[in-house]
């Protein structure tokens, strides 16, 4: 395959966003309409699981096409480890225009970073203090897009827990409005050159702060809160989700302020929506969309509601793993398709790759995606946490001053991101997660228990199940382990 006739990359990837922030994956009161396109014009994924539900691993693994055990890269603190193997080495040797607009949390290394003939980065509290652009400068004044994103540096909490907003500027210097103003820029400089381009989204990963509009599209009626169980997180509960629990928890807070909060992360999800509306319009009207293969998807998710819970932590409900994927490029793969295998965010580079007839690296261990490609369809997917770390215990956390909530959840971040050495294995029935440094394991019955509520992993009628998966993460253990020495806090 010529050097004009590879197709185009475009990765667009949000920060945060669950899979059922969608109508896509069953929320019952968000649309998404533009996502819903982009799915009829290639293959949904609706069992997508993130490597890791924190940003950094979720970034490098899904780059490298590797479990964060193999490249090493276990904490957020821990960024592309020098000497990876990554898809931008590899475009680069092809001859891609390389680029990044948005968030970055993965590449750090002069190497790595001289590799992008674009770079406009943009993070959750804004421009990073150099805000210098390389390949093309911001499209909107500077001045202006520091302004739109004060608000997320000085809000008030409501509670000790959570804060959100909501603000009034043009919408083209908000993070999300400012990335899909400059992607269409970029496809318009670009439209002749084969291209390499990472969108990524800071939103809806906290701060939440939403323009006006957005947020106003979800009052408390338009919200359906997810279950609160009173017992749930019982003794049969890993002492490690109790903490979280206790930190994050919504329960004891002001109604209207969940009900803000929520609209808020939603009214940002709509923004982002509509700012996919954008790209792709450009895509269209730039005669790209044939020859450019578009990827859809979030690094991990959010609890927003479930579990009583906000924000995220190392623990594995679906709301954290589970994420959104399409997959699209018309004329080459099929449209209108939804695909309920197992798949995971490594597999998205060796796809890209195979699409694009270039040999996938070995070091990869992400597999091909199905449907998009002849590959079979894979009855399961893997998620781990941790860097086998001390665990952070309850004794631990009421050494911390009260009252708990998002400072405490700081205070004890570097200890909790390195704790254990958790896994899990999903199928499309059945959730197991282990640590052999943890207190107890879980399972979830996902088809009669969707929304996680009951660890059912000591029932006798489960325990063939316990041990069926048990193997199959034994095996995996097995297949991707090369695990390597990981710096931990001091």
């Amino acid at each position: 395959m010529s050097r004009q006739d590879r197709p185009n990359i475009l990765v667009i990837m949000t920060d945060q966003q669950k899979a059922t922030a969608s109508h896509l994956y069953g929320n019952t009161f968000c649309q998404t309409p533009y996502m819903e396109r982009l799915a009829q014009e290639g293959v949904l994924f609706e069992h997508a699981i993130t490597p890791h539900p924190l940003c950094a691993p979720a970034r490098v693994s899904f780059w490298t096409s590797q479990f964060p055990h193999s490249h090493g890269a276990r904490r957020n603190q821990t960024l592309m480890p020098l000497g990876a193997t990554h898809a931008f080495q590899i475009w680069k040797e092809a001859d891609y225009q390389i680029g990044l607009i948005g968030k970055n949390h993965c590449f750090e290394s002069l190497n790595d970073l001289a590799l992008f003939d674009t770079w406009c980065e943009i993070s959750h509290g804004g421009l990073p203090p150099n805000s210098a652009c390389r390949g093309m400068e911001w499209f909107r004044p500077v001045e202006g897009v520091r302004a739109a994103h004060q608000l997320r540096r000085s809000m008030k909490p409501q509670n000790p827990r959570f804060s959100y907003s909501v603000s009034d500027y043009p919408l083209e210097d908000y993070s999300t409005g400012l990335i899909a103003g400059q992607t269409v820029r970029f496809l318009e400089q670009h439209r002749d050159n084969p291209f390499a381009l990472w969108v990524s989204f800071p939103d809806p990963h906290e701060p939440w702060v939403a323009p006006e509009q957005y947020a106003a599209m979800f009052p408390p009626e338009k919200i359906d809160l997810p279950p609160w169980p009173e017992k749930e997180f019982d003794q049969c509960t890993p002492e490690r989700n109790r903490v979280l629990y206790q930190m994050l928890n919504m329960a004891g807070d002001d109604l209207d302020d969940v009900y803000g909060l929520m609209a808020v992360y939603y009214g940002m999800v709509r923004f982002i929506d509509d700012s996919l509306g954008q790209i792709l319009d450009a895509l269209e009207a730039l005669d790209l969309r044939r020859n450019t293969i578009v990827v859809f998807c979030s690094d991990h998710g959010d609890f927003m509601g479930e579990h009583q819970m906000q924000c995220k932590g190392g623990v594995f409900y679906d709301c954290l793993t589970r994420v959104p994927l399409i997959f699209s490029c018309p004329g080459e793969i099929a449209v209108g398709i939804r695909d309920d295998s197992m798949v995971n965010l490594i597999d998205i580079v060796p796809t890209l790759l195979r699409l694009q007839g270039i040999e996938v690296p070995k070091t990869m261990q992400g597999q091909p995606l199905p449907t998009v490609t002849p590959t079979p369809p894979r009855e399961t997917a893997f998620s781990e946490y941790g860097a086998g770390g001390p665990p952070f215990r309850l004794s631990d956390l009421k050494q911390l001053s009260r009252p708990w909530g998002r400072q405490t959840l700081m205070q004890s971040l570097q200890w909790r991101e390195a704790e254990g050495r958790r896994k899990m294995v999903r199928t499309r029935e059945w959730k197991y997660v282990h640590d052999p440094m943890g207190d107890q394991d879980e399972l979830y019955d996902l088809v009669n228990d969707p929304w996680e509520l009951e660890n059912v992993v000591d029932l006798s009628p489960n325990q063939e199940i316990v041990a069926e998966l048990r193997l199959r993460l034994a095996d995996w253990s097995v297949m991707v382990e090369d695990a390597k020495p990981v710096p931990l806090p001091k």
